[in-house]
């Protein structure tokens, strides 16, 4: 995967989810309490929220504005008022630095 530098593993904070913007796209990236790294769109589908501002339980990502939990493995919406998901990119850590590439999405299962 040829992907871009977003920031090195060690700086993510655990249950925490961090922006970034690689080639205009926003993405959240969040490690989670088993130190797994993902990156999901950062806007909410539902209200054009940031959702990097949002809580972190378990595998899901909570917009902080209207409750609504997007799974951090599909992006798919958990609950109501969103129904549409957010995507999800691959991610690559590299000798300690992780990679995103913003137009290598998972495929939604």
């Amino acid at each position: 995967m040829a992907g871009t530098r977003v920031a090195a593993a060690a700086e993510l904070v655990e249950n925490q989810a961090t922006r970034v913007v690689v080639d205009g796209v926003p993405i959240a990236v969040v490690k989670d309490s088993a130190g797994d790294i993902h990156a999901i769109g950062d806007t909410c589908t539902h209200g054009e929220i940031s959702l990097s501002e949002g809580f972190i339980e378990g595998e899901t990502l909570e917009c902080w504005a209207h409750g609504s939990q997007f799974s951090l493995i599909t992006g798919k919406p958990l609950n109501l008022p969103a129904y549409e998901p957010v995507p999800v990119f691959q991610v690559e850590v590299i000798d300690g630095d992780v990679y995103i590439d913003p137009t290598a999405t998972k495929e939604i299962q």
